[in-house]
């Protein structure tokens, strides 16, 4: 392990700060990166059962980044125990299952499903998805619907628990709070903002959902922004996601208090993305004497500006 770049998420040792960010990377990128090289893998988020997801289209591009409405298509738990696990333990980082669901219960079923499955090192809970208990809204819109999934999970499995947040709430800080009081292990600052396009030929959305999740560099500052509150009430680590494609995305996010950070949208533009700012975290760490990732995490100058005030 590179003592440099280590850290840990509650008691998961990672080698490094950089994993991908669930469905933007499976068995399909091989061919084209050094598994071994990554801090975690985050596969594809996975039912219970199988599901076809959204009707098509369910992806487009936009200014500053794209919408999707995949809709969590999934082969269902056997398939992921049978076929993923596998192929991943042949690597050396750790293997987190990113798990969704509709109901608390059905996450707590899944949880434990998963519990005794050889090579599955965490999971990570995308409480973004729909509530279909609270009318179709995210689990992590509000502070009670996420106490009562994550209290659930908790007493199903005793592996490491992230807990996926979304941006589209109005309170990250309750949201974040209850999941540390329920026993989470981590949080992870966050999914996609709800949005749409429409095209303007057909006067039809762009996407067979009408609405979908929009990500890239523009959701940045509102990701960063979450991220740094959290680290600021919470003291489980805060997994920074959102419009990171560069070295100075990952040490922003490092500097508002991510203990981590994982890699989406850039890696459909740039499938070594990940790996590259691996060695480029590396390179800016050795050039700036940081001797560990604490050097840099929540590090951010925050005190306070002085008063502006005018000429007279």
């Amino acid at each position: 392990m590179n003592n440099l770049l280590a850290v840990k998420i509650g008691n998961l040792p990672l080698q490094n700060p950089i994993m991908p960010a669930s469905g933007t990377f499976d068995t399909t990128l091989e061919p084209l990166i050094d598994f071994n090289q990554l801090g975690a893998f985050v596969t594809k988020t996975f039912t219970q059962s199988r599901r076809s997801g959204n009707a098509l289209p369910r992806i487009c591009e936009v200014s500053s980044g794209m919408l999707n409405a995949i809709g969590i298509p999934s082969k269902g738990v056997e398939h992921y125990i049978s076929d993923v696990v596998p192929f991943f333990n042949r690597y050396q980082p750790p293997l987190v299952a990113s798990i969704s669901a509709n109901t608390a219960a059905e996450f707590a079923q899944l949880a434990e499903i998963l519990t005794d499955v050889k090579g599955i090192a965490a999971i990570e809970a995308n409480i973004s998805c729909p509530n279909i208990e609270a009318h179709g809204k995210a689990f992590a819109i509000a502070a009670d619907s996420t106490k009562k999934v994550i209290k659930m999970l908790r007493r199903a499995t005793p592996l490491p628990l992230w807990a996926k947040l979304t941006p589209n709430t109005g309170d990250i800080i309750s949201v974040a709070k209850a999941v540390e009081d329920e026993g989470g292990d981590a949080i992870v600052v966050g999914n996609t903002l709800l949005g749409m396009a429409i095209d303007v030929k057909t006067r039809r959305p762009k996407l067979g959902n009408i609405m979908g999740g929009f990500s890239g560099p523009a959701i940045k500052p509102i990701n960063l922004r979450m991220t740094y509150q959290c680290f600021k009430h919470v003291s489980i680590p805060v997994i920074g996601c959102g419009g990171i494609e560069t070295l100075n995305d990952v040490l922003e996010y490092l500097l508002a208090g991510a203990t981590a950070v994982q890699v989406g949208t850039a890696n459909f533009i740039e499938p070594t993305i990940m790996t590259d700012l691996v060695q480029q975290l590396t390179d800016y760490c050795q050039a700036n004497n940081i001797k560990s990732m604490t050097d840099l995490i929540g590090q951010v100058d925050d005190t306070p500006f002085e008063p502006y005030t005018a000429l007279s």
